[in-house]
């Protein structure tokens, strides 16, 4: 690649391909698409992933994205503290607050036990859930991982974690596709999703 065009070009593109879900030929396209940027649009691209990288943290109570800790989420206080919506990704949440449906808190485990890929409940922010349940008023814990063997086998296990708290545990319903992710299903299916809820 270096030799047809050249060693900056050929960097940023093996610096592109390394994003999830972008292979070669995309990175290439990338690639053209930034150096034919007007210079000010590619310094404006550039400085926002440094500030990005620079500035994003997680939440100290639910463990989001944020460059406010708490985020704006955990810092609402018109939201109900007595629930707690427990998701996979920031996408997901994302997803759920698109529907306006949801006005309790979340939590952020990042990622879904899945011993084939190496990650356990210590690689979790469980440990940080069941702190918050010991020290904030919660009632009832919403299971809201994906509707896959790694989201069933996560829902599972905090489920046998969190009930000898005695706050209650319930599990979206199935309105959502198994085997899909949270954040491509649309609005009214994940809105269904959360009312037909169920203890598990």
């Amino acid at each position: 690649m270096q030799h047809i065009y050249g060693g900056h070009v050929a960097r940023l593109i093996e610096e592109l391909s390394r994003l999830p879900g972008i292979g070669g030929k995309s990175a290439q396209r990338l690639a053209f698409y930034i150096i034919h940027l007007p210079t000010e649009k590619a310094e404006a691209l550039a400085e926002s992933i440094l500030s990005a990288k620079r500035n994003v943290r997680y939440c100290s109570q639910c463990c989001n994205l944020t460059d406010t800790d708490p985020c704006q989420i955990c810092a609402n206080v018109k939201r109900n503290p007595q629930i707690i919506m427990v998701v996979e990704d920031p996408r997901d949440m994302a997803a759920y607050e698109r529907t306006g449906e949801f006005h309790g808190f979340y939590h952020v485990l990042h990622g879904a036990i899945s011993p084939m890929h190496g990650v356990s409940a210590n690689d979790l922010t469980i440990a940080a859930l069941l702190k918050r349940l010991q020290t904030e008023d919660v009632q009832e814990v919403i299971i809201a991982t994906n509707p896959n063997v790694e989201g069933e086998a996560t829902a599972l296990y905090l489920s046998k974690v969190i009930k000898p708290t005695g706050v209650k545990v319930t599990r979206i319903a199935h309105g959502v596709p198994v085997g899909g992710d949270l954040e491509y299903v649309d609005e009214v299916t994940l809105s269904r999703a959360l009312e037909g809820r169920r203890e598990i």
